[in-house]
C-alpha cells in the first residue's frame, strides 16, 4: 500500500499493526511529503503499490488514467474510526483474496456504499 499524506497517523498504523499491510507512508518520507498528486501516482505504479487516500482528486480518470495505475482506493468516512472500520472491512472482502486486487481500477470506499453489501464490486474507469 501507499499511503498518502493526507492519511491520519492513526490509520496508518492500524494498517500496519492489525492488518499487517506493507504500507509506505509519505509522512514518514520528507522528499516526498510535498510532492504533487501526479508524481504519488506515478511513484505508487512504479513500486506496485495501491494508492489509499481521502483525495477524491484521484477519482478523476483524466487526470489519473485506471490504467496507468496500480489501484487506487478512496476513502470517506466522518472519523478516524469509520476509516478504521472500512479498511477492516475491505481486508476481509477484497486485499485478502489478490495482492493486487485493485490494479487498474478504482474504489471509492464509504460507509454507506459498504455496510450491509456483501456483493459489492470496485468502480472500473
Amino acid at each position: 500500500m501507499y499511503a498518502d499524506a493526507n492519511l491520519p497517523a492513526g490509520v496508518v498504523r492500524h494498517m500496519r499493526e492489525q492488518l499487517h499491510w506493507d504500507v509506505l507512508f509519505v509522512m514518514d518520507y520528507p522528499d516526498l511529503r510535498r510532492a504533487r498528486d501526479a508524481e504519488h501516482y506515478k511513484l505508487a505504479r512504479q513500486l506496485r503499490r495501491t494508492l489509499v487516500t481521502l483525495d477524491r482528486d484521484y477519482l478523476d480518470d483524466r487526470h489519473f488514467p485506471p490504467a496507468d495505475g496500480s489501484g487506487v482506493l478512496v476513502m470517506a468516512a466522518s472519523d478516524e474510526a469509520g476509516l478504521v472500520s472500512l479498511l477492516t472491512r475491505l481486508d476481509q472482502e477484497l486485499f485478502s483474496s489478490a495482492p493486487l486486487p485493485l490494479d487498474g481500477r478504482k474504489l471509492h470506499a464509504h460507509p454507506a456504499r459498504l455496510l450491509g453489501r456483501a456483493d459489492w464490486q470496485p468502480d472500473h474507469g
